[in-house]
């Protein structure tokens, strides 16, 4: 067996995942003594990687004399497979320091690899090689970028990348239609929406993508109408067979059930052949959000009976879901299933655990989680620090953020704001004040009115409220509802009716309409015993008709 014999099984053994017969010709490699042919080890990380024996490529990677760029972008794309974005990046800083320069694959990759990470220092990074190196222009590095401004909350850069692209392919608008879609906002689901439009007057015909994201943007909206209408539009299509099309069968569960259309969600559901993991999902998070919580454990219950494979994505919704209702036992069962099948996790799924277990106030579980984690992310620190601020833990949180910086992941917008509510919460005030002011230092977080509003109620709790309304007056941004209502709400806890009325009365010339706001100042004067005061207000409220809105279960 020869060069080319050896590289042609190794080549089918990649194709086919033959893990055993890779192994064999690996062994007939060192006998026949091609250890050192760089084509030959090249085959050798590529089938490893295939195989998902990712350590395997990488011993074979450390043993080899010599090494192209084929080499490293296998070991690279291996890593990203497997779920440890960390370690691409890792390599990507190693391959920096030989003599191998980076082509559009491995900058594409590594790029991915930020994008998992929320890793936007290191994103920008490369963004910046890409620029100099003119591998910007290349539609798969482009859209990567795109994708990794998305995913790390910088929409204007994303804009922009896409702007100053000379080539758009389908992928390219995809990015941006999911982009958009994925904030969860109204007025990026609108721009979601708006894009496919713009997408199909440049000539572009929609995917099944553009539809899953459009789907998904309507869902956020509440549009059940435009929903309706894509499902009419690919039905005229020819697109009758949905059990073919789990993507988009997937997408349509979800839009209904979203909406709280249940009867339609089950219905497409029940047609499908071949049920997806999404459209259990889907159907499964819609019962549980609408408060069919029986529905929804069957449902649970039909799936682990089955021989489907639990896949990353439906661990971590379903786990979410359950993290929604409290529903701690169906997590832990979760849980447990995911220590059984480590192959079935990953970041998003660990998060989700750490979620359900800070949300069912059981901190102690999510710590050893935490704790156990191969690859954190800035969101697995945020949603540690909400749940120990939620819990009472405010020094915790504080010791997280610490550690967090210590190992290089930049905190964002919710990271801080989620610090600042567990130091108000536990009292501190000091360590609030002095995080406050490294948030408005920060050159790459930009402090928002619900960060100045955090500030406000640590200063409010404690009774310095002269302090508190300082703040808010002199603050860069426009003072909303909200941030007043904060201080009212300290007024009114330290009994402070002359500033309370003064608050008040900013509330009203702002919103005069708002129920909320009459109630509020009515608690305080009642509470303080100017009881005149606040019956005239109750008659004011009568008088404009000002109801409380019906609540809903979803």
């Amino acid at each position: 067996m020869r060069g080319r014999q050896l590289g042609e099984s190794l080549r089918k053994c990649s194709r086919n995942s033959l893990y055993d017969e890779g192994k064999q010709v690996h062994g007939a490699v060192f006998r026949i003594g091609y250890e050192s042919d760089l084509m030959i080890n090249n085959d050798l990380i590529e089938m490893y990687r295939k195989c998902r024996r990712v350590e395997k490529a990488h011993k074979v990677f450390d043993i080899m004399p010599e090494r192209n760029v084929v080499s490293w972008s296998g070991l690279m794309c291996g890593y990203l497979q497997s779920g440890n974005a960390k370690a691409s990046l890792l390599l990507y800083k190693e391959m920096g320091l030989s003599d191998v320069r980076p082509n559009d694959y491995i900058l594409s990759t590594n790029v991915k690899a930020c994008a998992l990470l929320s890793a936007l220092h290191s994103g920008k990074q490369i963004h910046a090689v890409c620029s100099k190196t003119g591998f910007r222009r290349y539609p798969v590095v482009g859209n990567s970028i795109v994708d990794m401004y998305f995913k790390c909350g910088r929409i204007e850069e994303a804009e922009q990348v896409f702007e100053e692209m000379p080539i758009r392919s389908l992928i390219t608008w995809n990015a941006m239609i999911a982009g958009y879609a994925s904030l969860l906002e109204s007025t990026s689901c609108n721009k979601s929406l708006h894009f496919v439009k713009k997408m199909q007057g440049s000539g572009e015909t929609p995917d099944e993508y553009t539809f899953s994201s459009s789907l998904k943007a309507c869902s956020i909206l509440g549009a059940i109408r435009e929903g309706r209408q894509v499902h009419a539009f690919l039905m005229r299509q020819g697109v009758y067979l949905i059990s073919t099309h789990k993507i988009l069968s997937g997408a349509l569960v979800d839009f209904y059930a979203q909406c709280g259309c249940l009867f339609e969600a089950r219905a497409i559901f029940t047609q499908m052949e071949r049920k997806s993991l999404i459209s259990w999902t889907a159907l499964m998070v819609g019962y549980a959000r609408k408060g069919c919580l029986k529905d929804a454990i069957t449902l649970f219950k039909h799936l682990m009976r089955s021989n489907i494979p639990l896949d990353s994505f439906v661990l971590s919704s379903i786990t979410s879901a359950f993290a929604d209702l409290s529903m701690v036992e169906l997590g832990k069962q979760i849980h447990s299933h995911i220590i059984k099948n480590p192959s079935n996790s990953n970041t998003s799924v660990e998060n989700s655990i750490l979620n359900m277990y800070l949300k069912c106030g059981l901190t102690e579980e999510a710590r050893k989680v935490f704790r156990k984690m191969r690859a954190k992310n800035v969101v697995s620190y945020t949603v540690m620090i909400t749940g120990y601020g939620e819990n009472g833990f405010g020094k915790e949180a504080v010791r997280l953020f610490e550690e967090m910086e210590v190992e290089n992941i930049e905190p964002n917008s919710v990271t801080y704001l989620a610090l600042l509510s567990a130091c108000s919460h536990s009292g501190l005030v000091d360590e609030s004040r002095d995080f406050f002011s490294r948030l408005c230092n920060d050159r790459r977080v930009k402090p928002s009115v619900e960060h100045y509003a955090c500030m406000a109620d640590v200063l409010g709790r404690v009774g310095r409220l002269e302090e508190a309304k300082e703040l808010i007056e002199k603050m860069p941004l426009r003072a909303n509802v909200v941030i007043w209502q904060t201080l009212l709400n300290g007024c009114r806890l330290h009994k402070n009716v002359v500033m309370g009325r003064q608050v008040g009365d900013v509330l009203l010339k702002l919103d005069g309409e708002n129920l909320v706001n009459y109630v509020l100042i009515s608690n305080m004067l009642s509470d303080n015993g100017f009881w005149r005061e606040s019956e005239r207000l109750r008659e004011v409220v009568k008088g404009k008709g000002l109801k409380k809105e019906v609540g809903c279960s979803w």
